[in-house]
Parts: structure tokens; C-alpha cells; sequence
């Protein structure tokens, strides 16, 4: 049940709550009805509601074109950013977790959605991680030790540059002294996996409040570049020279208006009294 908290709707959450009689470990009185709430931080600037960045990596996004420049309007292409983040969280805590304010580290990698292999892949595809997938949690498995390459090929892990990136994540944990037994990485299941994403793992380290996410590695397809396009109004795809041209032949109708109108005048249809659809299928018809 632990697993599936977080893609619970609210009813779901308040029947838990209900049936479950959850109450307050230290005190013994029942909690509050589940309600719907922004942990994004909001704030007032000259009158106007703006909220602080949930998360560093938006600022990668928005400069995507002034990045794709600096590589020369080629993909693939990384960019690391490390800065302060800020998080509306409900019951924060005076330690490590679930802060209000605190530091991230992201790094972006855009690639071509059809092209999702990684040239860095054969240099990490032996390294082992310890996978606990979206059906294992379902069928109420352990995790099992899986090279990378393993993983990508059985479809486990969505695609090369996931699997790199991973491999990665690990390597540097292990180097600044996390132990090796206490690591794995644990899949998004269906009902908690982000709206943006086709697959995401969170490499998850055992601390005395036991499993807790230190690192989540996502492939957010092209979700966040699509919103600011919308939001701006400004392009934000990317152009690439196909080896050979592509030619796509489209049938496209054009309503020649004039013969619409004698259409419907020998008809003798009035607009006033009928739908314009059915106007329309007796112009067709003449």
C-alpha cells in the first residue's frame, strides 16, 4: 500500500485513512481529512503571485537554443547546473530532509527523440546495480543485482542514455562513500511515475528513516521544452538534416465558397432554419 500512496486520489487517501483508523503515533488523535495543496513556494512581487524555482534544472530548459549554440546546434548535448531550489513542504524538519530551501544538482541531457543511444554506454555496461523495478514492487520481490546492459536490453531500463546516466549516478555515490550494500535504484510505478516521464529509477540509499530517494534520473521526453513553447510562444524544437529528403504527400480539401453559396441558393436552403451541417451536406450533394 506504502507503494501506491502517492497515485492515490484523495477519496482513496481519506477511505486509507478511514478504514486503516490512522491516528497519531505520539499524541493518539486522528488526522485531518487529505487536502489538495501547491508545494510549489509562492511569494508576491509588486502585487504579482510568482513562485521560486521547485528545482534548477527549468533554467536549462528555458536557454535551451542559447545551449544548443554553445554545442554547436548538435545533439546530443549535457548541461550541469547546481543552485538553490525551494520546496513548499508541510511539515519540514530541522535535518536533511524535506527542507523548505536547499541545493540541487541536475544535469540535462537532450538527445534525439529517435536516437536514444549513448556513445559513453559500452564503458558502464558491465556496471551492476541493484534494480527493484515497477513489477517486482507489484509482486512483492526483492531487488536483484543487473548489469546495465542487461537492464537496457531486457527493456527494464527505457534506453541507453538512461542506463549511462545511472551508471553514473552510482559511480559517484560510491566514490563519496556510500556503502554498496545500502544503494539501489527503484522504478517509478505506473501510478506515481511523473506525467512528463516514460521511465524514471531513484537511487534510493538505507538511512535510519529507511529507504530515502537521493537521486532521481528521469527520461522526461520533450514535456518541459513543449510547456515553454506554449507558455512563450516561442519555438523551441530543433532542426537536423535528414541523410535523404523526405517527401510526405498530404491531401489537403479546399471549400470553394462561391459554389458553396449557389449550392445552397438552387438548393433554396435557408441558414436561418436549418444546422449549418446539414447547409453544408446539401451544397456537397449539389
Amino acid at each position: 500500500m506504502l507503494a501506491r500512496v502517492d497515485g492515490m486520489s484523495l477519496e482513496e487517501l481519506t477511505k486509507v485513512l478511514s478504514d486503516l483508523d490512522v491516528r497519531a503515533p505520539e499524541t493518539g488523535n486522528t488526522v485531518t481529512e487529505p487536502a489538495m495543496m501547491n508545494l510549489m513556494f509562492p511569494l508576491t512581487i509588486d502585487g504579482e503571485l510568482c513562485y521560486l524555482r521547485p528545482e534548477t534544472g527549468q533554467g536549462s530548459f528555458l536557454n535551451f537554443h542559447k545551449l544548443l549554440a554553445e554545442a554547436d546546434n548538435t545533439l546530443p548535448f549535457a548541461v550541469a547546473q547546481v543552485g538553490p531550489a525551494f520546496r513548499n513542504e508541510l511539515n519540514p524538519h530541522p535535518r536533511l530532509l524535506r527542507l523548505r530551501q536547499f541545493t540541487m544538482a541536475e544535469v540535462e541531457h537532450f538527445c534525439h527523440p529517435g536516437d536514444k543511444t549513448h556513445q559513453g554506454f559500452p564503458t558502464v555496461s558491465s556496471e551492476v546495480l541493484m534494480l527493484l523495478s515497477a513489477d517486482g514492487q507489484r509482486r512483492g520481490e526483492k531487488m536483484r543485482a543487473t548489469t546495465v546492459a542487461e537492464a537496457v536490453k531486457q527493456g527494464l531500463v527505457a534506453n541507453e542514455t538512461l542506463g549511462y546516466y545511472m551508471a553514473r549516478i552510482q559511480q559517484y555515490l560510491l566514490k563519496i562513500g556510500i556503502d554498496r550494500k545500502k544503494l539501489r535504484f527503484r522504478q517509478h510505478m505506473a501510478n506515481e511515475m511523473a506525467h512528463y516521464a516514460c521511465d524514471c529509477w531513484d537511487a534510493e540509499c538505507l538511512t535510519s528513516y529507511g529507504w530515502i530517494e537521493c537521486v532521481g534520473c528521469a527520461d522526461r521526453s520533450s514535456y518541459d521544452l513543449t510547456c515553454f513553447a506554449d507558455a512563450t510562444g516561442v519555438d523551441y524544437t530543433y532542426e537536423s538534416h535528414l541523410p535523404e529528403p523526405k517527401e510526405v504527400e498530404v491531401f489537403v480539401p479546399v471549400i470553394d465558397e462561391q459554389a458553396l453559396l449557389e449550392g445552397l441558393k438552387n438548393n433554396n436552403v435557408s441558414m436561418n432554419k436549418q444546422p449549418a451541417s446539414k447547409n453544408l451536406q446539401s451544397a456537397l450533394k449539389n
